[in-house]
């Protein structure tokens, strides 16, 4: 009981020290916080400042502290602009997903871009994987027939070859004109991880040449069609593009959407961004059948394997003749093809976001495609004016064409970090054609032609 009481006591004696401390404290300081009367500071640094034992060691110590404190702050302020931009990137990113697909009605898009956004390559999530692997080569096939076919050809590979990280391999379907041009300039450039393979167009002839044709292009406007027949059987898969194409990102993007296909799906389109298919453009104005707006084909992605299953050959023929009958020729050359057929059979379409292309012909909507430059994959120029088209940012669209027009393709020779490098099977053999390279200089300037492609 004795030792209870005294652990009680001393409890009891802590406990009044503790009290009895801060009110003794308290009263001490409010003691001194008067002298004469006045009230005094008890501010540390101004009793310090006011103080005679206050030293400039100490006026310099405050002043550190001071630009220490608001070297603190401005970093913070920065942290959270960092944060609130970043905060703000992601919502807009998804946003700016949909923003750039539209809907069907718009012809810049389906539904399902409208869910999953442009390609999953070009996605910034965390963990996303590559859908196009690092030295996956990358099919691309031209047809390119004459001078002026070349000239624009290059200047489209140039732009290709400025931005993409994949080997390439360009099918060409050209005339011997276009052959010996091209092949002596790819052997000058000597492009590492580039390889060239040319179909003679004249071959070809015979496959299309029964069907009557007003487009400018002429009959080279519609060997597109037999690229199934004309391209190897091993290959699977081509980006197909016009000669009058300006890329402003890389091929693979393009590639990647391959891996969105489904189905049946064997073709990529944009869809077409005038009103040429609605049949309104002038009176008594009857175009071939189209599925609504009618799709764009200056930039297909082909299915190849899956389209010679379903016999492609066959599926056209009998669609160009049952149409010649009533229309008795195309105005937009293949175009016309491609879309009556897939009137009939609107499954075989993967609808691609209409900046894959960009088309600035007379009366489109290719504005409502972009919204900033980085929007911007694809600009084709499918206006009989070319360069002189109109449109608000022709000026900006003139001066990236003139840019790779004047590039100087040597430039373009980089080895493609950890990637094997192929040699030009055509190197060795290309033809002499340097009495040609004057020809693909100056930007081509055609005569008043319809408006289509």
């Amino acid at each position: 009981m004795l030792g209870i009481c005294r652990g009680r006591r001393k409890f009891l004696a802590a406990s009044l020290s503790l009290l009895c401390i801060p009110a003794i404290t308290w009263i001490y300081l409010f003691a001194g916080s008067f002298e004469d009367g006045k009230p005094v500071s008890l501010s540390p640094l101004e009793s310090q400042a006011h103080s005679p034992r206050y030293t400039a060691s100490s006026q310099r110590e405050r002043e550190s502290l001071e630009v220490r404190v608001r070297e603190v702050e401005e970093e913070n302020r920065a942290l959270r602009r960092q944060l609130s931009l970043a905060q703000g990137r992601a919502p807009a990113h998804r946003r700016g997903n949909h923003s750039k697909t539209y809907s069907m009605e718009e012809g810049t898009g389906d539904s399902e871009n409208l869910r999953a956004g442009i390609v999953a390559g070009n996605s910034s999530e965390c963990g996303q994987q590559p859908v196009v692997e690092k030295c996956e080569t990358i099919h691309v096939a031209i047809v390119c027939a004459g001078y002026n076919a070349s000239r624009d050809v290059v200047t489209l590979v140039k732009s290709v070859l400025f931005h993409r990280r994949n080997p390439l391999h360009f099918h060409l379907i050209a005339d011997s004109i276009a052959e010996q041009i091209l092949a002596t300039l790819f052997q000058t450039w000597m492009v590492p991880a580039v390889r060239v393979d040319f179909y003679n167009a004249d071959e070809l002839k015979s496959e299309v040449s029964w069907i009557p044709n007003k487009h400018y292009s002429g009959i080279y406007g519609l060997m597109k069609l037999v690229l199934t027949k004309t391209l190897p059987a091993n290959l699977e898969r081509v980006i197909v593009l016009d000669t009058d194409i300006t890329f402003a990102t890389d091929i693979a993007e393009l590639w990647a959407v391959f891996h969105k296909f489904k189905g049946q799906q064997v073709l990529g389109l944009v869809e077409n961004q005038s009103d040429w298919y609605l049949g309104n453009l002038w009176k008594n104005h009857r175009p071939w059948p189209a599925l609504g707006r009618g799709y764009n084909t200056g930039v297909i992605l082909l299915l190849l394997d899956k389209l010679r299953k379903m016999k492609w050959e066959q599926m056209w023929r009998l669609t160009a003749e049952r149409e010649l009958m009533g229309m008795l020729s195309t105005s937009l050359a293949d175009q016309d093809i491609f879309n009556a057929v897939i009137k009939q059979n609107p499954f075989l379409v993967y609808q691609l976001p209409c900046f894959w292309n960009v088309q600035l012909s007379d009366h489109t909507r290719s504005e409502q495609c972009y919204r900033d430059v980085s929007d911007l994959k694809v600009i084709h120029w499918n206006s009989p004016k070319k360069l002189r088209v109109k449109n608000k940012h022709v000026e900006f669209f003139r001066n990236l064409y003139l840019t790779f027009l004047e590039y100087d393709g040597n430039l373009l020779r980089r080895e493609l970090f950890g990637c094997p490098s192929e040699a030009d099977v055509n190197s060795e053999n290309a033809p002499d054609a340097g009495s040609h390279l004057q020809a693909l200089g100056g930007a081509h300037q055609p005569g008043p032609l319809p408006v289509g492609r």
